[in-house]
């Protein structure tokens, strides 16, 4: 596997990222800022990305802005807002045909950096803020997304895991804001926000394609209407230990079918040693189908409708997720917790290790066939300052053998169970 080798630079305190390959037939750019998780600046941060979209300086209007994506062939625009650790994320991305393939008298890969740097730098203003009819209907969006996750019980359940599990930390707060803040916001205010986030927060431009960095650089130079005097990085805190006893929360609403979720703390982030070793222990305990939880809990025990684990490496943060009837909650728990058990005592069977092992190599390797995919990897060593290789990282997981997952079961501590049941029940 040719290791993958992303070249460096910066400008005004910007971190430029260029992976040079001709294995794709576009350009992906994507660009990150991060800000740290604040009950002031959630919300705001959140829905600056949906306004952006609305039109800018030179394309105020929505239809001009999305009819010039269609004069770049078609190229695709889009953002996400997430999570890691305890910072919020904003993405933007652009996905542009590589010049060999058209014929364009003008670079591809300029205009479509052009039209990035304007929409975050350029965006469409009047009386010196954001155009109030894009700010309410963005608002009225952000609500919607919001009450999304609330209606979506499976959703829901899992981030009101984490709200008491995290009850005083950052990361209680959803990515997407609160919805009793949306009602107060304004354009005016809005747009202040949005100058502050711009000049003070940490940026990563990434580019992979047929390109250089030289040309990357001077391109970003000439897109991006920028002012930012300081230096701005992610700064990474030890994952959280266990303290006191496990905190039990029943909530109860109008649903028909029992949510149980778990939160654990490993102890354990992206920047530590055994990181490949959580990987594992997550994959076994409840990762794919032939997990632990999968087989023993809906499979042999016929206690959940889906059960499962995800691991968030930034936090050190471990989440288990099942759907269960109302009657079906202490044996589950039990059930859930004999799984804990065995994998501190170390007992996985060699097809649940190997099995788990391959699951995990794959989709590393995975990485390599999309760019996005190359980028997102890439930017996990930014957030949390260890650098890592996909084939360094498929290398150590492929040494994890079962005694050391054993002993990232045994740093792991159960903190918060969470069940969200009927309202009638006992």
């Amino acid at each position: 596997m040719k290791p993958i080798q992303f070249e460096r630079s910066s400008w005004k305190h910007i971190r430029i990222h260029v992976l040079p390959t001709d294995r794709f037939k576009t350009f992906a750019i994507s660009v990150y800022i991060g800000r740290q998780l604040e009950d002031e600046t959630v919300t705001s941060t959140a829905i600056t990305p949906f306004i952006l979209r609305r039109g800018t300086e030179l394309r105020p209007e929505t239809k001009q802005f999305r009819e010039y994506l269609d004069d770049l062939y078609g190229a695709g625009f889009g953002f996400d807002i997430y999570k890691r650790g305890d910072y919020q994320i904003v993405q933007l991305r652009m996905d542009i045909i590589n010049d060999r393939f058209v014929k364009s008298a003008d670079s591809l890969l300029k205009q479509g950096l052009d039209f990035v740097g304007e929409t975050l730098t350029r965006p469409a203003l009047e009386d010196q803020h954001f155009r109030a009819k894009y700010v309410d209907a963005e608002k009225q969006t952000l609500r919607k997304r919001i009450e999304s996750v609330i209606n979506d019980k499976i959703r829901y359940a899992a981030e009101r895991c984490m709200e008491e599990m995290c009850s005083d930390e950052p990361y209680r707060l959803h990515p997407l804001g609160k919805i009793e803040d949306i009602d107060g916001m304004n354009a005016k205010q809005l747009y202040e926000q949005y100058k502050e986030w711009l000049q003070t927060s940490p940026m990563d431009i990434y580019v992979v394609g047929n390109t250089t960095l030289s040309e990357v650089e001077e391109i970003v130079k000439q897109s991006f209407a920028i002012e930012r005097n300081a230096d701005a990085s992610y700064v990474t805190s030890a994952p959280r230990a266990v303290t006191g006893e496990v905190k039990t929360i029943v909530e109860r609403l109008d649903v028909n079918q029992g949510k149980l979720n778990m939160g654990l703390r490993t102890n354990i982030s992206y920047s530590d040693d055994q990181y490949p070793a959580a990987l594992m222990y997550n994959g076994v305990l409840g990762g794919y189908p032939h997990s632990k939880l999968f087989t023993n809990v809906r499979e042999k025990a016929s206690l959940a409708y889906y059960a499962s684990s995800r691991f968030d490496g930034h936090k050190g943060i471990l989440t288990i997720q099942s759907g269960i009837e109302m009657a079906n909650y202490e044996k589950a728990v039990d059930i859930i917790r004999k799984q804990l058990k065995a994998l501190e005592q170390g007992e996985i069977t060699d097809i649940e290790w190997s099995q788990t092992r391959a699951m995990i190599s794959n989709q590393l390797r995975e990485i390599q066939d999309s760019a996005f995919e190359l980028i997102s990897f890439d930017f996990n060593a930014i957030l949390s300052g260890k650098e890592r290789t996909v084939e360094g990282l498929i290398s150590a997981v492929e040494q994890v053998d079962i005694p050391a997952i054993a002993e990232v079961a045994k740093r792991v501590q159960l903190d918060t169970i969470y069940f969200l049941r009927d309202q009638k029940g006992e």
